[in-house]
């Protein structure tokens, strides 16, 4: 039959794409970019075979593959055709894909907003003040490595059921138990397994407890500065965020009183031990009124203690946790900060029955952890190789400390006001007379990224200051960086 156009199909003869795919690929983009319409002929199979300098039953199979997809339909003595069944494609489509790209906007619609979370995206010859990341350089890899091929290898695992399969979507019962044994032997908590639910990172553990004990028209109360991600998942579960101030210990719980006095709050989310982002400590008497005015006013307290184990000038003070009689707390931990935040290893802890519908949740869009990945931890903390790391962390981290602190100081003078942190993995700096958006859009003209004040608040005001992570800079990193910035605060205005 005489077809009344050229139909030219590229053959990549070293690829690892079967040949008759590459054809059937070949007709179905044909399609989709608009340049064959429904109830087009296509090419005979020895026409075809011909011009491509193939076997002609690759042709046939490269057809039969696109009729079982039911982008063409075969008769007997016509031959081969386009289905007259397809839509037509829009015009937007055609003109997308005639330019080869997907279109910048769908044709359907997307509900709500996209949640307002600052993200630094790493960059070429670009330093970055993060908000208070490890140096992943400094992972015991190859004890990781080790205790990771156990895990793989111990294909049927302490339970007797495979390691690699589906399992309990509270996470595997071994690293549950080592948590547990921690949490009580080193935070003063009084759990079991049963109480513990392991989460990838802290960020998924927040978004559970948001979605748990938070809805539409609930009122749940955050610091005046806190944890956007935080912050974004309470409001994305409905509830309405109220600022609390929040002064040199923390939380001001006497204004939290008055909040509680006008309205029902459901929730308190609260960083006591570090303050996200200023790394301020909660003093024992707040937390006890705090714990007081929850039993008082019914709230739940959710306590984010992200990064528990970084405290330098004495030992880490006790969670609120560790003092709750009464299961108001939920206490969320991670294990990310420790080793890496790729590792994504974070946990819930509360009542028996808060962790059985977080189980639930889980089932809705996770199903379970990561099994080989859990195993693993599990034998770095049972090995002891977990201690040793956050030993020697800790040293390296005390240091960069101490030398950042410096750096801002001779750097900087009185230009900024900044108050050496106790722990933590940041520091919180305040400028004089400086415009942070300003400074932060100059930083990146030279070199250094930061994130200002403004990705902090719970209700926009301005705030002269920017959380300044030190640990996941070495030392001759941290001298080119705090150079940088200040570079950019001398230049101003971009």
């Amino acid at each position: 039959m005489l077809r009344l156009w050229d139909f030219k199909i590229v053959i990549r003869r070293g690829s690892k794409v079967a040949v008759f795919l590459q054809i059937a690929h070949a007709v179905i983009d044909e399609i989709k970019r608009g340049r064959l319409s429904p109830g087009t002929a296509l090419p005979g199979s020895r026409e075809l075979a011909e011009s491509l300098e193939i076997n002609r039953k690759t042709v046939i199979q490269a057809y039969a593959e696109l009729e079982a997809q039911g982008w063409v339909t075969s008769e007997k003595t016509r031959g081969t055709f386009v289905s007259a069944r397809l839509p037509e494609v829009a015009q937007s489509a055609k003109e997308s894909r005639a330019q080869g790209r997907i279109p910048e906007r769908p044709d359907f619609r997307l509900v709500g907003s996209a949640p307002n979370i600052p993200l630094i995206l790493p960059e070429k010859n670009m330093l970055v003040f993060d908000d208070g990341a490890p140096d992943t350089r400094q992972i015991p890899v190859d004890a990781l490595a080790r205790a990771y091929r156990n895990a793989l290898s111990d294909r049927a695992g302490r339970s007797g059921r495979g390691r690699l399969g589906y399992g309990d979507p509270r996470g595997t019962e071994g690293l549950r138990t080592a948590i547990s044994g921690m949490l009580n032997m080193d935070r003063g908590l009084t759990t079991t397994p049963d109480n513990i639910c392991l989460t990838r990172g802290s960020q998924m553990a927040i978004y559970l407890a948001a979605r748990i004990l938070a809805g539409p028209g609930d009122t749940v109360v955050m610091e005046e500065l806190s944890y956007p991600p935080a912050r974004e998942a309470f409001r994305f579960a409905g509830a309405e965020v109220v600022p609390v101030a929040l002064d040199a210990q923390g939380m001001r719980v006497d204004e939290l009183e008055k909040i509680c006095r006008k309205k029902r709050v459901r929730a308190v989310y609260v960083t006591p031990h570090h303050q996200f982002p200023t790394t301020v400590l909660m003093k024992p008497e707040r937390r006890m009124r705090l714990l007081a005015l929850a039993a008082q006013f019914g709230f739940a307290i959710v306590e984010d203690d992200y990064d528990h184990e970084f405290h330098f000038v004495h030992q880490p003070m006790l969670p609120l946790a560790s003092a709750d009689m009464s299961g108001k707390v939920v206490y969320i931990g991670s294990l990310s900060k420790i080793l890496s935040p790729s590792l994504r290893l974070g946990y819930l802890v509360g009542p028996n029955s808060f962790i059985d519908r977080a189980a639930s949740e889980i089932m809705m869009i996770d199903r379970q952890g990561d099994p080989a990945t859990e195993g693993a931890v599990n034998e770095l903390i049972d090995s002891g190789e977990l201690h040793r790391h956050t030993r020697k962390v800790m040293k390296l981290y005390g240091e960069r400390r101490e030398h950042f602190a410096g750096l801002l100081r001779s750097l900087f003078g009185r230009r900024i006001e900044f108050t050496v942190p106790d722990g933590g993995l940041a520091f919180w700096v305040q400028f004089k007379d400086t415009d942070l958006d300003l400074l932060a859009a100059s930083g990146l003209k030279h070199g250094i990224a930061l994130l200002p004040a403004r990705a902090f608040t719970t209700a926009p005001r301005p705030v002269q200051a920017a959380r300044l992570g030190f640990a996941s800079l070495d030392m001759a990193e941290l001298k080119k960086a705090t150079q940088r910035l200040r570079a950019a605060l001398d230049n101003g205005s971009p």
